[in-house]
């Protein structure tokens, strides 16, 4: 990190300097030729500039200058310089694609052209609400749950609208012809310091899950970045094309990113309770009463796309009720078994179109107003929500969750939260650019209503 200014130029810090130091022989001894600078717009897309090994010093430095006007999300024409600051601890050699050597990455904070943190840049975003729970004594741990669908391609290597199996969930090969480019997936996951700990078929047609280990949630969410490039890049080259579309087929389950999360004291999980109701702690509590609380609001960070809420739906183990269970998959959050340590809230309405900077910023800032202000949740419900009568939810505080992009946006516009969350500038461009892709959507005539209306009017 960058810490000290003077006019025009920043210095490094010690340790830095030492990581520094330690990069530069790291690439000359092992041959990297290009270094990725990787960073990501308010939108949750990939981006990178890559210099070769001769520009790395002045990089590390922090002397990259870019566009940052071409990037959606970042400055406007008249502010477009912006620095590209590399957070040097996660400097990694990453042979991404198949056959793939002298290749490094490292992952980027986004400056303005003060040498300021941009509040427009996720990461910075993520960074502050990490910071204010360090203030508090905590540290967030998350476990990202990853599934994607696997389609064939064309001779030119275009995405087909044609899944690669209909294997089900838990399948074994052959029926899961997918296993072999899942594979390959874990394998080039494990050789960049993935720890892999399940994969297998999903419940849908073509539909795989890999999950990775848990950990601190900005590394996460830089592994999260690595692990969709790794999954799109292997499947390439088994002639497939990976999409992390929520809901491609009305009549499958859909692609989720569940979010496993908990928080740490002095290296101590803080949501566990031997006591406690469930065995779990009234911190625990407090920070499910917070996302409870603020459910619709987060709703479009989540949730970002039209076709999200067409996973959102009744009977396809998806979340469709602002409600916590330790056992019903209808509900917004899920309370896993395992305790001890491994005691978390499984927060399962995020899809893998969301940015995972701005959902872990605003889940966590969500839990955190739980924890201060002591809210308490609504009585945990054990029972199928999908066939409650509207009584009962009433008796069980149940709410349900936004249906659409549009009601989710109504929500996140009058959020406090949300806003203080990602600053003024982040929340404005997001919010805009997302009612201009819904009123897109309405005003485009769909093939279901030619093909249910043409006929009959």
């Amino acid at each position: 990190m960058l810490t000290k200014e003077d006019d025009d130029y920043c210095i490094l810090t010690e340790r830095d300097q030492k990581l520094k130091e330690e990069i530069i022989k790291e690439v000359k001894e092992k041959n990297i030729k290009f270094i990725r600078l990787n960073f990501t717009d308010i939108f949750g897309f990939g981006k990178n500039i890559e210099i070769t090994a001769d520009a790395l010093e002045n990089t590390l430095e922090g002397d990259l200058m870019f566009d940052g006007s071409s990037v959606d999300g970042f400055g406007r024409v008249e502010e477009s310089d912006m620095y590209l600051i590399p957070d040097l601890e996660t400097f990694k050699p990453v042979p991404l694609r198949p056959n793939e050597n002298g290749i490094a990455q490292i992952f980027c904070d986004v400056y303005d052209k003060d040498r300021k943190p941009f509040e427009g840049d996720p990461r910075n975003i993520l960074r502050r609400v990490l910071d204010e729970a360090k203030e508090m004594g905590y540290e967030l741990n998350v476990g990202p749950e990853g599934e994607f669908f696997l389609f064939n391609t064309d001779k030119d290597g275009e995405p087909r609208f044609d899944i690669h199996d209909n294997a089900g969930y838990f399948d074994n090969s052959p029926v899961d012809k997918g296993i072999d480019a899942r594979r390959d997936m874990i394998l080039k996951m494990k050789e960049v310091g993935f720890t892999i700990e399940a994969s297998h078929h999903e419940v849908a047609r073509g539909q795989h899950e890999i999950n990775f280990k848990y950990g601190e949630a900005l590394d996460v969410a830089d592994k999260w970045m690595t692990f969709k490039q790794i999954v799109k890049n292997m499947a390439k080259d088994h002639e497939l094309y990976a999409s992390f579309l929520p809901k491609p087929f009305s009549g499958d389950s859909g692609n989720a990113m569940h979010c496993n999360q908990s928080l740490l004291k002095d290296g101590e999980n803080v949501f566990y309770d031997e006591d406690g109701d469930n065995k779990l702690s009234k911190t625990a509590e407090y920070y499910v009463g917070g996302l409870i609380k603020h459910a619709k609001e987060i709703a479009a960070i989540c949730n970002p796309i039209i076709n999200s809420y067409k996973r959102l739906v009744p009977y396809y183990e998806a979340p469709t009720n602002v409600a916590w269970s330790a056992s019903n998959r209808s509900a917004f959050i899920r309370i896993p078994n395992s305790r001890g340590s491994r005691t978390r809230i499984e927060l399962r309405t995020p899809d893998p179109t969301a940015n995972p900077y701005l959902v872990y910023a605003v889940m966590l800032k969500a839990g955190l107003e739980g924890i201060k202000n002591k809210i308490e949740p609504p009585e945990m419900v054990n029972k199928d929500i999908y066939n409650m009568s509207k009584s009962q939810r009433k008796e069980y505080k149940v709410d349900k969750y936004p249906s659409n992009l549009y009601e989710a946006l109504k929500y996140m516009k009058k959020s406090d939260l949300v806003r203080e969350t990602m600053g003024d500038h982040a929340f404005e461009v997001f919010y805009n650019a997302k009612i201009k892709e819904w009123r897109r959507f309405s005003s485009e005539v769909h093939d279901w209503e030619i093909k249910n209306y043409l006929k009959n009017y």
